[in-house]
């Protein structure tokens, strides 16, 4: 009888028994292929993003705010900056004061020669009564000396010596009215760099010209500015917005205060409402000359969101520029917002002032009191 190598007998027939089971290989890439795409058809419907009904468009973008600067409007050096990054501010709030000994000296030396010029005055008034009380003296003697000269009791010559008399006593007189004039003249001259130099005193003290948050502080205590010299970078919270790239087919379709919702990515549960308050005229990301019908198709427009400044108020927790988001129009009127666009009330723990701008939402708790002592 033949053995195998083995010495086992039967060995044959196993071998055959493998191959009768084993399965074709490109069976098995099939069926591997089928369990990939069921498993990738499964995590695409579980993942996948609900996409947005006709007549709403949607696009990416950054929020955005106007940023105005606070500068020391004449040079000198800066003796107070009262705000941080992040702190509020309100219109016609403090925020920084410059150094004034320089100005109060020039204030003082203003009122001195006012009150200098109010002193000259006085005595050209004072010479005024003089003059033309002499005058009036010298007008009447020489009105004598010429009745009296055709009787023969004033000679000619005595009258001309009274009459000349007269003359001098009346340009003294011109003359002191001269000095009043010109001493009234440079009262107000002082008064008017009085009154400069308390404007320029009143400049040293910064404030901001309306609600904002301050962005970048730029300049320190004790720093010296020169005219000009930027103190603070503030964000102003009445003019918030959202830049969103729309295609020219849905622009086409956008009027002049449509409607419109902004998401950040921070809240993604806290529609923002807005409305479209710009369409820029030239297209984006497109070659400067469009020669075929296919490449309009590429053609996007810059789209304003603009956030309504009367409502803003309410949603200021959300403000903070550069936090991205989408922003959503919609281009029909008579479609309703989807579910995750219907507008809610804006969260509380998002944003909270900072620094002096914070108010404490709760007092402090009590310290425990002693054993035995008198509550």
């Amino acid at each position: 009888m033949a053995t195998t190598p083995a010495g086992q007998p039967g060995s044959p027939p196993q071998d055959g028994a493998r191959k009768r089971f084993r399965i074709p290989r490109k069976l098995l890439v099939a069926i591997l292929a089928v369990i990939v795409a069921a498993g990738a058809f499964f995590a695409w419907k579980i993942l996948r993003k609900p996409g947005l009904p006709a007549g709403i468009a949607g696009g990416n973008g950054r929020l955005e705010a106007t940023s105005i600067y606070i500068s020391a409007k004449y040079p000198g050096k800066i003796n107070e900056v009262l705000f941080h990054e992040g702190d509020t501010v309100d219109a016609g709030q403090v925020v920084a004061r410059m150094d004034t000994s320089t100005l109060d000296a020039q204030l003082r030396e203003a009122v001195a020669k006012t009150r200098e010029a109010e002193d000259a005055r006085k005595a050209a008034l004072a010479d005024i009564d003089v003059k033309k009380a002499n005058y009036d003296f010298a007008a009447q003697q020489s009105e004598r000396s010429r009745q009296l000269v055709p009787r023969g009791a004033v000679s000619e010559q005595e009258y001309e010596t009274d009459h000349s008399r007269m003359l001098a006593d009346r340009a003294q007189l011109v003359g002191s009215k001269a000095e009043a004039v010109k001493a009234e003249s440079t009262i107000e001259a002082a008064k008017a760099t009085t009154d400069k130099t308390r404007a320029q005193i009143n400049d040293t003290v910064l404030v901001s010209p309306i609600r904002a948050r301050v962005e970048t502080r730029l300049a320190e205590p004790g720093e010296v500015l020169p005219e000009g010299g930027r103190v603070y970078s503030l964000t102003d919270l009445s003019d918030v917005y959202m830049y969103v790239f729309l295609p020219a087919t849905v622009t086409g379709k956008i009027a002049l205060g449509s409607e419109a919702r902004i998401v950040l990515d921070a809240a993604p549960n806290n529609p923002i409402p807005a409305f479209v308050s710009f369409v820029s005229p030239l297209a984006q990301f497109t070659p400067k000359t469009v020669e075929t019908a296919e490449e309009r198709h590429n053609l996007t427009f810059r789209v304003k969101l603009q956030i309504d400044r009367n409502r803003l108020r309410r949603w200021e927790p959300l403000v903070k520029t550069g936090l991205p988001g989408m922003g959503y129009v919609r281009t029909d009127p008579s479609v309703p917002w989807p579910s995750k666009l219907q507008l809610r009330p804006p969260p509380r723990n998002i944003w909270q002032p900072t620094g002096k701008s914070a108010e404490p939402t709760s007092p402090l708790p009590a310290m425990p009191s002693a054993p035995g002592a008198p509550r």
